[in-house]
């Protein structure tokens, strides 16, 4: 008998390490070739990693929680005859685990979807819920002799020239955060006074130099924070996998970007009516026409008007990167957490085509294989909740952006029309946006932009390229 040794391999789009966020196997159970054994997260996708060969499972290499580096062994399979032969019988498979059962709690928020209809199934997409099981790193918030950080922390690390091991951590088990990275960088990089030298003191025999004063750098210190007493009867839930990238990321978002947001009323009466009147055309293509293909149509019109909202900030260039596509992320719920699948060069799409990659991104998403280029590069975010829109939200920027558009659910109520009180069908729609870039006049006028397009539907179709 042999054993094979299978390490995490390249997932590639420079990714070097991934989280293990659910084993679908377990130690002793025989697996097929191509088998699924594993879902592991990355910063781009969830991605699930099949048997490489049939056998075994002899160890597994870490447990759910750990962050494994590409090329370290991810699981030994045993390739014995005896091994190999009682993999092949569909008996002695594993059987996947069943799917928990949903609990009846009313309708879910859809992050996504027609303002009444848009983008069917979105909210369901389904993604399997990691096994229980805590996380305990090694070494006292290390890994293999690595510090315990999220991978993205780890690129900032690298990109801001920070040495892990150097950072104080503040996150759960000894984790590196974000912040901890962006905090220790200030405190390196903080200006420090010249060594002054009276003049008498300089003669013409000293070479003298007046460098800055090494010294060493001072971890910054958080205020201590007290988490809830521990009552009988609570259940206590690790914050990890897909809701520990939405807890990292709308905290980084919050604290890094000045979000101030802009409401206004839109009278889309005219735009339902063009919607009827097109929709079997549509059909005709095996496309279900909602009104977020023509949402996305207004935006991406409005953008090219107004160019410095189709942006990024790199703060730690101390850049912002106007971009030359428009990528437009469409914010969706998921029973795992809030994903935003992208559409890429949405000016490139027709409305039909529009909406016939939102139903293959929502059928993709519902499957559980949601495709990596799907995710992740978006330079412009819009977010719903769909029949559940309320009156009107202030959505978080998707970071590095620095605008997202929320649509709130159309209602029938009175409008003004030619002096007359008629009946309409009215939306709001609310646009945050980071105030560090986008002046509050330029916010205005992008929304009033967005209004005006979405209620003389004509000028959307004469503003299309």
């Amino acid at each position: 008998m042999s054993n094979f040794e299978f390490k995490l391999p390249d997932i590639g789009e420079g990714v070097t390490e991934g989280e293990i966020v659910n084993w679908l196997v377990n130690e002793g159970d025989a697996v097929r070739e191509d088998q699924e054994m594993v879902e592991v997260m990355t910063d781009k996708a969830t991605v699930t990693i099949g048997a490489p060969k049939a056998g075994r499972i002899l160890r597994l290499g870490g447990k759910v929680g750990d962050i494994v580096p590409v090329g370290q062994v991810l699981v030994v399979i045993e390739m014995g005859a005896g091994a190999v032969a009682s993999a092949a019988a569909p008996s002695a498979v594993a059987a996947a685990p069943a799917p928990a059962q949903k609990k009846d709690d009313g309708p879910a928020a859809t992050a996504v979807g027609d303002i009444r209809e848009d983008l069917p199934g979105m909210n369901q997409m389904a993604q399997r819920k990691p096994a229980a099981a805590a996380v305990s790193p090694k070494n006292g918030g290390y890994f293999n002799d690595k510090p315990l950080a999220a991978p993205a922390t780890r690129k900032l690390a690298r990109e801001m020239g920070v040495d892990l091991k150097r950072v104080p951590p503040s996150g759960p088990v000894g984790r590196v955060l974000r912040e901890d990275v962006e905090r220790f960088a200030v405190s390196i990089k903080a200006p420090t006074p010249l060594i002054h030298m009276p003049a008498a003191e300089v003669s013409v025999h000293q070479a003298v130099t007046l460098v800055p004063r090494a010294e060493p750098a001072q971890p910054v210190k958080r205020p201590e924070i007290v988490g809830p007493s521990r009552q009988a009867g609570d259940q206590r839930v690790p914050i990890r996998g897909m809701r520990k990238r939405i807890y990292d990321n709308m905290a980084r978002s919050k604290h890094t970007a000045a979000h101030f947001t802009y409401v206004d009323e839109c009278d889309v009466t005219g735009l339902k009516a063009l919607r009827e009147r097109t929709r079997a055309y549509a059909e005709r293509d095996g496309v279900k026409l909602t009104f977020l293909p023509f949402i996305v149509k207004a935006v991406v019109a409005a953008l090219k008007r107004h160019p410095a909202l189709n942006c990024l900030v790199d703060d730690v260039a101390g850049e912002m990167v106007l971009k030359g596509s428009y990528d437009i992320g469409i914010a969706a719920a998921t029973e795992a957490g809030l994903i935003v699948p992208v559409l890429r060069n949405a000016d490139r799409l027709s409305i039909v085509e529009i909406g016939s990659e939102l139903e293959r991104m929502g059928a993709d998403a519902r499957a559980g294989k949601i495709r990596k280029e799907d995710l992740g590069g978006s330079s412009f975010t819009i977010t719903s909740l769909g029949k559940l829109g309320g009156l009107f939200a202030t959505p978080i920027v998707n970071y590095p952006e620095v605008a997202i558009l929320g649509v709130h659910e159309m209602k029938r109520r009175p409008v003004v029309k030619d002096d007359q009180i008629v009946i309409g069908d009215v939306m709001l729609l609310s646009l945050s946006f980071d105030h560090r870039i986008v002046d509050g006049h330029v916010g205005a006028a992008f929304a009033r932009e967005i209004v005006d397009l979405l209620e003389q539907p004509e000028r959307l179709l004469i503003a299309m390229s």
